[in-house]
């Protein structure tokens, strides 16, 4: 997760109230899925949950701006709280309705109180309405990158994104295409560059035809069920979601506490 339009989400802004305490629709059932059993011969990657995060800075800023100031160390898990709030399967995946819900789950894991709420959501809105937001590095991310390319599978990058994505990652020395500071990867596929976002299959179908790969060798850690998952398996690839906080215990997906695991996994 990284794009957004702020101004989509208006209408709908600040709408719940913290009596949905940190409730969570049981997930999608598993269904008809299968995947190789074998080992991948590549990952890709989403940026947002996975690679970078929310500055917390700016997170308490805005919060701050509507009254309330959270503990610093709640900032994260809001982040993956809201990101799992529109589950794989659901009814409808338009961005403004989910970003609305991203939001609304994001200032119930702050424990923002009610009479507050549509000022947080409002000053939220407009921090993530700027790119620098997403300059964070997430807890593990690089070490979680190294270990995976010590395994020697290879890696690439899917993001529905606004078109800085590549050039932002490099900058922060994550990951770029060919040599750099960061892990070397051999695509960046940025959904505001492509015309096409997840869950569309066919942002995945590019990746796969830039790396020559099969889906079948393919596996994708993603952040948002409803985009990551779904979109994966569309187009045959088994997606892995980023649970550091152990929220989808019950889901029917794979889940992994960070990249270390899954390096993990692969040399297993």
């Amino acid at each position: 997760m990284l794009a957004h339009d702020a101004a989509s989400v208006e209408a709908g802004r600040g709408r719940n109230t913290s009596s949905d305490r940190l409730a969570r629709p049981r997930p999608a059932p598993l269904g008809l899925y299968r995947f190789a059993v074998s080992d991948p011969k590549a990952v890709l990657l989403d940026v947002g949950g996975v690679l970078l995060l929310p500055a917390h800075d700016r997170m308490l800023g805005a919060l701050t701006r509507a009254g309330f100031t959270p503990a610093v160390e709640t900032l994260d898990r809001a982040h993956y709280w809201g990101a799992g709030r529109l589950l794989e399967g659901a009814v409808s995946t338009e961005w403004p309705r989910y970003w609305n819900d991203y939001l609304d789950g994001y200032i119930t894991a702050c424990g923002v109180p009610d009479e507050l709420r549509t000022d947080a959501h409002d000053h939220l809105a407009s921090e993530f309405a700027v790119a620098a937001t997403w300059t964070r590095r997430a807890p593990g991310a690089a070490s979680g990158l190294r270990a995976l390319a010590a395994t020697g599978v290879r890696l690439g990058v899917v993001s529905n994104a606004d078109g800085t994505i590549e050039q932002q990652l490099r900058d922060t020395e994550v990951v770029q295409v060919g040599p750099g500071a960061g892990i070397e990867v051999e695509c960046v596929i940025d959904s505001t560059v492509v015309g096409i976002s997840k869950p569309d299959a066919g942002i995945f179908r590019l990746a796969l035809d830039a790396m020559g790969l099969a889906p079948e060798d393919t596996w994708y850690v993603g952040d948002m069920p409803a985009f990551d998952v779904a979109g994966a398996r569309r187009a045959g690839i088994r997606p892995f979601v980023m649970d550091p906080y152990q929220l989808h215990l019950d889901a029917g997906y794979d889940r992994v506490s960070s990249l270390t695991e899954l390096a993990e996994r692969l040399r297993g």
